[in-house]
């Protein structure tokens, strides 16, 4: 059974490790970054976040294990980063410890500050921060961070969401695009995603991209980078640098 003193014992033993899932350009099909993706890895196998976040949200070991991520980061992709042009590097932020200081400490301390405006600080559409949070992002995008907004489903909802966060990229959520209709109909989604890429200079990123069918859709709407198995499944440091020398 998985607890926080589970999680915390793995995480002092030195259990958790990162892979970076690629970010694909889709107009000039090539990978342009990644996000950084934690894991866990116990004697049984490896552990997903899903099954383990949720249990870490609001509790001292939230920030502990989004500190170490930014050092890890920096750690293993501090020099790519620094060396290459027009790359970016996507990394999970809790809301709850957005504003509270240690966040930028942990980002001077590193030394990724230096590469800031390469970063992108993704937050979840359904745990948009407090007030403390909002004024950290806002700050943040003042800075050169760029903002997105993660798992976001597109629906009258989401409009109410990105009016109070200052995003400038937003995520599709996986689901969405196995919603697509299997009558070759444009699904009702799609004609919604391709008003707002119309209508705003929001960036869109689609995540769970496994299909040149999907991508041929993406492509079709305007949306502008895509992530999932059918360019790359999450791969380790050296496998991703690997990737984009191929790839980049």
């Amino acid at each position: 059974m998985i607890d926080s003193d589970t999680i915390r014992d793995g995480f002092e033993s030195g259990e958790f490790f990162l892979e970076y899932q690629p970010i694909v350009s889709l107009g000039q099909a090539r990978c342009i970054g990644a996000e950084a993706l934690l894991r866990w890895r116990r004697p049984d196998g490896v552990v997903l976040p899903d099954e383990f976040i949720p249990l870490v949200e609001n509790t001292p070991l939230s920030g502990l294990i989004t500190y170490w991520v930014i050092d890890q980061v920096a750690l293993e992709l501090g020099d790519w980063l620094r060396r290459q042009d027009g790359v970016e590097l996507h990394i999970n932020v809790p809301p709850e410890i957005l504003g509270r200081g240690g966040l930028e400490y942990a980002a001077q301390k590193s030394g990724l500050s230096e590469v800031r405006h390469k970063l992108v600080m993704e937050i979840t559409e359904r745990g948009l921060p407090d007030m403390i949070g909002l004024q950290a992002l806002d700050q943040a995008a003042r800075q050169g961070v760029r903002i997105a907004l993660d798992d976001v489903r597109i629906d009258p909802a989401s409009v109410m969401i990105l009016s109070r966060c200052n995003a400038q990229i937003i995520k599709i959520d996986k689901s969405v695009l196995l919603e697509s209709a299997d009558t070759g109909a444009m699904p009702r989604w799609a004609e919604a995603l391709a008003v707002l890429l119309k209508t705003t200079q929001l960036e869109v990123i689609a995540e769970g991209v496994e299909t040149a069918e999907q991508l041929a859709m993406l492509r079709s709407l305007g949306v502008q980078k895509g992530q999932g198995y059918f360019f790359s499944p999450p791969l380790q440091r050296d496998a991703f640098l690997h990737y984009f020398s191929h790839h980049g």
